[in-house]
């Protein structure tokens, strides 16, 4: 059989919807590893809200974070590092746009620095976990590096407004995507950034060609990567946009779809569960 590089998306793909894996997916994964075949997280979270699911599944691979923005190996320091950030210049265009009357809050991530534009609520604090450094206040004083994603939390009045705005103006350096959870959620990103980008170099790493990379995902930050792969797969939970681009749609996150989907196409048998 030919080596396969597994390529999972993390929140509504191989997440619960309490954040767990379950653990038929965590022995199909590792099955496949026994096959012989590489697995791999994929994901918009940084690397502090991620690392845990990588420890847990084994892993040995390179960690896609932030949408491709930044692509590292946690157990290989000497991997080469890419990080795809904003232009400082647009990011302090972007902020000054919104901050006063179109947004309740901004949250700016510098690898896994953090800056929020006002003091963090209890809402906001999930982003604060773990990170190197938390700053509140002013953004164009405080930001004085190329950040690596920022978070707009729109008003709802304002939500397409700003998307507009952002597709229009700043086309050019940036890219951006709204999220279905939380609402109103609009990530900002350097326009030559997205998982595919990412997964080129990690695949060209491992010395598999893209047609055999198996990609999983639910999200529009997940298009990108599903159209690049040689067999994309949408998860039953996904959007109908990334349905229609996908080769194959598997049961939703809640119903084992990544484990279902991969124990028929590599025909693995269930392994004793790993110690959790």
């Amino acid at each position: 059989m030919s080596r396969y590089l597994i390529t999972v998306d993390l929140d509504g793909t191989l997440l619960r919807d309490d954040k767990t894996i379950s653990e038929r997916n965590v022995r199909a994964l590792q099955a496949a590893r026994e096959a012989g075949h590489e697995v791999m997280i994929a994901t918009g979270r940084p690397q502090r809200h991620s690392i845990m699911y990588y420890e847990e599944l084994g892993l040995t691979t390179p960690l896609i974070n932030f949408n491709g923005a930044l692509v590292h190996h946690p157990k290989d320091p000497s991997y080469e590092v890419t990080h795809r950030p904003i232009p400082l210049k647009t990011a302090h265009e972007i902020i000054e746009e919104v901050s006063e009357t179109k947004a309740h809050n901004i949250v700016v991530e510098v690898t896994d620095h953090v800056y929020f534009h006002k003091d963090p609520q209890e809402f906001y604090s999930p982003y604060a976990e773990r990170a190197l450094s938390v700053t509140s206040g002013n953004l164009l004083k405080h930001l004085q590096e190329e950040p690596t994603s920022l978070l707009i939390h729109a008003t709802k009045e304002h939500v397409d407004n700003v998307r507009a705005r952002l597709n229009k103006v700043h086309a050019e350096a940036v890219l951006n995507r709204q999220w279905r959870m939380p609402e109103h959620m609009i990530e900002v990103m350097s326009q030559n950034t997205s998982k595919a980008l990412g997964l080129r170099e990690v695949s060209k790493h491992l010395g598999i060609n893209r047609k055999n990379i198996i990609a999983f995902g639910d999200e529009e930050n997940d298009l990108e990567m599903l159209d690049y792969v040689g067999t994309g797969v949408a998860m039953g939970n996904a959007i109908s946009q990334l349905k229609a681009v996908a080769d194959e749609v598997t049961a939703s996150n809640m119903e084992d779809g990544i484990a279902i989907y991969l124990e028929e196409k590599l025909g693995i048998k269930a392994i004793k569960q790993l110690p959790r």
